[in-house]
């Protein structure tokens, strides 16, 4: 199987080698858990393979986005040039706002986006795709049924564009024992998710790969931090 290797710090141990090339995966977890800057990193990692990818930050702007990753990540003095040479295309305010102000129906706005990703796919000859996060999108679709449609949709799409990608959502809980699974968990090709568990004062950082079509991968929950050079994943298989 041709994987993609994130370069995450253990992840690619967790993954047994990677993401498998053309997969759409799910990173999921509360507020705080660094789902964002997870995928931004995996995206990082990737430019600096020689593979391109673009960022769709749909819940803020392109500038406090990478404001917010080099303040965390001050390991990553080469971003800018990245971004200078096409390896990474930062897209967040011109997306953000059509979706939010689009006079037309849900499903037209919905469209559009997927029109802008798209165009920014070609543009750059991307391999890796973020969308940060779908659950801006579950909000601004309305109904469910729609929602699910609009996500079938959108799989097909980064599919037929032949990129591996990365969709973040918001779960209601930080905590694994109040996970609910939403209805875009049963469409996407692998599910990752990011908790948060202990007291206000001590909490604990756990992730595990929930699933992963194609493909084996460690069923172990695994501590990890955020650090300055990036994500670093505490796995068995490492040991």
């Amino acid at each position: 199987m041709e994987r993609l290797e994130t370069g995450v710090q253990g992840l690619d141990d967790m993954l047994f080698g990677g993401l498998p090339s053309g997969n759409q995966v799910i990173v999921a977890g509360g507020p705080g858990s660094g789902k964002t800057l997870l995928s931004f990193e995996i995206l990082y990692r990737n430019a600096k393979m020689g593979r391109p990818g673009v960022f769709f930050a749909l819940e803020e702007r392109s500038e406090e986005l990478l404001k917010n990753v080099k303040e965390v990540f001050t390991s990553f003095t080469d971003l800018d040039s990245l971004i200078k040479k096409k390896m990474i295309l930062v897209n967040g305010e011109d997306t953000s706002r059509r979706l939010l102000s689009d006079s037309g129906s849900s499903t037209y706005a919905f469209g559009n986006v997927v029109s802008d990703i798209e165009s920014a796919i070609r543009e750059i000859g991307a391999k890796v795709v973020v969308i940060d996060s779908i659950s801006l999108l579950k909000l601004v679709v309305g109904d469910e049924l729609t929602y699910r449609r609009s996500m079938l949709a959108l799989v097909s799409d980064l599919r037929r564009l032949g990129v591996t990608s990365l969709l973040t959502v918001e779960t209601q809980s930080s905590e694994r024992k109040a996970l609910k699974f939403g209805p875009e968990f049963f469409i996407f090709d692998g599910i990752l998710i990011m908790y948060q568990s202990g007291e206000e004062y001590k909490r604990a950082l756990t992730a595990e790969v929930v699933k992963m079509r194609g493909s084996d991968h460690s069923w172990a929950l695994t501590p990890y931090e955020i650090t300055s050079s990036g994500f670093r994943m505490f796995t068995v298989e490492q040991s």
